[in-house]
C-alpha cells in the first residue's frame, strides 16, 4: 500500500506549542498600555474636589453675569472679602471658637449617654426591653421642636444650646452602636464560648470589634448632626458664635455674612468627617471592605 495519496496536512508533524504563544513584544505593549492608562487616570482627590469647585464656579459665573442678583445671594468674591475682613477683626475666629466649644461639649455629653445606653440595650435583654422601645419613641419627636421646652427648662444661656446638640448626637450614635452589637455573627460568639472565653472576654474580643464599623458610621452621622443642631441652637439668644453672626447679618440683609457662616459650618463638618474616615481606615485594617469599582 502506497502513501502518495495521503493529505500532506495529515502527515505533517504537530505544531510547536510555542507558536501559539503571543510574541514577547505584544505582551510588553499590553503592559505599557495598561500603565499608560493608569497614568492618565484622574486622581481621586481631584475627582472629589470637582463637584464643589464646579458649584463655586457656577455660583461665580451667575453672579458675575447678573443672573443671580446680589440682593438674592452675594457673590463668592464678596463672601471671601468678608471672610478676610472678619478674620482681621477677630470676629470670625472668636465665633468659630465659641461654636466649637458648644459643639464639643454637647457631643461629649450626647456621646457618653449614647454609648452607655447602647451597651446596656445591646448586651442585655433587660436593657433592650427597657431602653430600646423608649429610644425609638423619642426619636420620632423632632429635636428642633424641643427648643421652646428647653428654654423653659434651662433658660436662655448656654445650657439649652448644649442640650440641643447633645440630643441631636445621641440618637444616631445609639442606634448604630446598638445595631452593630446585635449584628455580631452568632457563630463567632459560639466559637468564642467553645474556646473558653468568659463574658468579659466575649465582649472585648468578639462583640465590640464586630460593632466597631457600625459605631464609626454612627460617629460620622453624629458629628454632622452636632453642627446641624448647633445652627438651630445658636439662634437662642446667642451673644457669640457663628449663629450670632448670622442673626445680626439677617437683620441687615447681609447675605455675604450669612453665606460665610454657612460655609464655615460646612467646612467644620467636612473636617470632622475626614477625621472619622481616617480613623476608620486605621481601626478597620483587619476588615476587608468593598471599595467600589474603578
Amino acid at each position: 500500500m502506497t502513501t502518495d495519496h495521503l493529505d500532506p496536512a495529515v502527515m505533517s508533524p504537530p505544531a510547536d506549542p510555542a507558536e501559539n504563544t503571543p510574541a514577547p513584544s505584544a505582551r510588553v505593549t499590553l503592559r505599557n498600555t495598561t500603565k499608560t492608562g493608569r497614568r492618565l487616570a484622574v486622581p481621586r482627590p481631584v475627582r472629589r474636589a470637582a463637584g464643589p469647585v464646579g458649584l463655586v464656579l457656577l455660583w461665580f459665573l451667575t453672579s458675575a453675569t447678573g443672573v443671580l442678583p446680589e440682593s438674592v445671594l452675594a457673590s463668592p468674591v464678596d463672601v471671601v472679602g468678608q471672610a478676610v475682613e472678619l478674620t482681621r477683626s477677630g470676629e470670625l475666629p472668636d465665633a468659630i471658637a465659641a461654636s466649637g466649644r458648644r459643639a464639643a461639649t454637647g457631643f461629649l455629653i450626647g456621646g457618653t449617654v449614647a454609648l452607655a445606653l447602647s451597651l446596656l440595650a445591646g448586651l442585655f435583654r433587660l436593657g433592650e426591653d427597657v431602653i430600646d422601645s423608649s429610644m425609638g419613641m423619642f426619636r420620632a419627636i423632632p429635636w428642633v421642636g424641643l427648643i421652646p421646652l428647653f428654654i423653659v427648662w434651662f433658660g436662655i444661656e448656654e445650657t439649652p444650646k448644649i442640650a440641643l446638640v447633645a440630643l441631636g448626637v445621641t440618637y444616631p450614635l445609639y442606634f448604630n452602636i446598638y445595631g452593630g452589637i446585635r449584628s455580631t455573627d452568632s457563630q463567632l460568639v459560639e466559637a468564642a464560648r467553645m474556646m473558653g472565653l468568659g463574658k468579659l472576654g466575649l465582649i472585648k474580643y468578639v462583640i465590640l470589634p464586630s460593632a466597631l464599623p457600625g459605631a464609626l458610621v454612627g460617629l460620622r452621622y453624629a458629628l454632622s448632626t452636632a453642627w446641624l443642631a448647633l445652627v438651630f441652637a445658636e439662634q437662642i439668644n446667642a451673644d457669640a458664635g457663628l449663629g450670632y453672626l448670622m442673626s445680626n447679618a439677617q437683620q441687615y440683609f447681609r447675605t455675604d455674612v450669612i453665606v460665610l457662616c454657612l460655609v464655615v459650618y460646612a467646612l467644620l463638618g467636612l473636617v470632622c468627617d475626614f477625621a472619622v474616615r481616617t480613623l476608620s481606615r486605621r481601626l478597620l485594617t483587619w476588615r476587608a471592605n468593598f471599595e467600589g469599582e474603578a
